[in-house]
């Protein structure tokens, strides 16, 4: 979080500096948290797909779940064409749309089914999913469940980058409805927080390159380096005063 006054003039130490964030509409294979209620009881013991009346929840592979998963029992996940299937209503396809579009469409099927306007409908996302691969302490996929996530704090989530961390050229993977996209960040910059990155979006994958010092495999801190060369050094005098 450096200060580069040239390149980046708005984000000056000590100045506030404006969020930047894109809306996010629903993709593929997301996990959405729906909740319908209405006036009528059997309708929503119907709705509630946690009690016995619906049993249409989904496990994760091996049984295994980490923070977060748990909406995977009690949320509905967006097929590969985009489609939510929900109790009574049926099928609708939401993919593309924001959270509060995808809530007037669930609304207009069920004024087809609900005698009067006395109903409740809330869409939300099953938390921010995300996965941070190459140079984190705990590198992996994780979920935090709040509506907005700061790219530091996903870092924070994983355990920090190590000290071999390249953090001036992290590569950030976006996912988009059509497709992905592939951006370079620089942590050192503060002129991230005045960017689209600052914030992370649901399925963004972070992955962190190591230094050079990683890739030639010497010591991390300069006392490292310095007993790899020690030893080196040391090892070529023993093998010159054995040849001679």
């Amino acid at each position: 979080m450096q200060d580069f006054p040239e390149e980046n003039p708005i984000t000056q130490v000590g100045e506030l500096v404006p969020n930047k964030t894109e809306e996010y509409l629903l993709q593929y294979n997301d996990v959405v948290e729906i909740n319908i209620t209405t006036s009528d009881p059997l309708l929503n013991t119907l709705f509630d797909i946690n009690t016995g009346g619906n049993q249409n929840r989904m496990m994760m592979g091996g049984g295994m779940m980490n923070g977060g998963d748990i909406f995977y029992l009690s949320g509905y996940t967006l097929n590969d064409a985009g489609i939510v299937e929900l109790p009574v209503i049926g099928k609708i396809k939401i993919v593309g749309l924001n959270t509060d579009d995808a809530k007037v469409a669930i609304e207009n099927e069920l004024k087809k089914i609900v005698r009067d306007n006395e109903y409740f409908v809330r869409v939300r996302l099953g938390g921010i999913r995300y996965s941070a691969l190459g140079e984190f302490v705990r590198p992996g996929k994780y979920t935090i469940l709040q509506n907005r996530v700061t790219i530091f704090e996903a870092i924070a989530n994983a355990g920090d980058l190590t000290i071999q961390a390249k953090r001036d050229n992290i590569m950030l993977i976006r996912q988009y409805p059509d497709g992905s996209k592939a951006y370079r960040v620089n942590l050192n910059d503060n002129g991230i927080m005045a960017s689209e990155f600052y914030f992370i979006r649901p399925n963004d994958m972070i992955y962190v390159e190591p230094m050079k010092v990683r890739e030639l495999g010497t010591g991390v801190t300069f006392l490292q380096t310095l007993q790899v060369l020690t030893s080196l050094a040391t090892l070529a005098l023993l093998v010159y005063t054995t040849t001679n």
